[in-house]
């Protein structure tokens, strides 16, 4: 059985990754690829967490925290060099 729901959920979040690194690629714009890499490090946080309760095991709570503060800081980058451009332009 839980073989069959780890597959499941490999595949649902493996194609919503795909979705995520298309985004990613094809913008249009910087917020579109933002938002969609913190959509991306979202779900290899959710897959991390299911193997946790799948599997029954708190190993992976570090790595999952350093992926969350990457994502906070990533955005808050991002957010603050937009609105720095947004400010200058005429």
């Amino acid at each position: 059985m839980n073989d069959i729901l780890f597959i499941a959920i490999m595949v649902v979040f493996g194609l919503a990754a795909i979705l995520s690194v298309i985004r990613i690629v094809r913008g249009p714009s910087i917020l579109d690829r933002t938002v969609a890499s913190d959509v991306l490090l979202t779900e290899v946080m959710c897959v991390l967490g299911a193997d946790m309760a799948i599997n029954g095991h708190m190993r992976n709570v570090p790595v999952m925290l350093i992926i969350a503060a990457v994502a906070v800081f990533g955005s808050i980058a991002v957010a603050r060099y937009v609105a720095r451009r947004d400010n200058t332009a005429p």
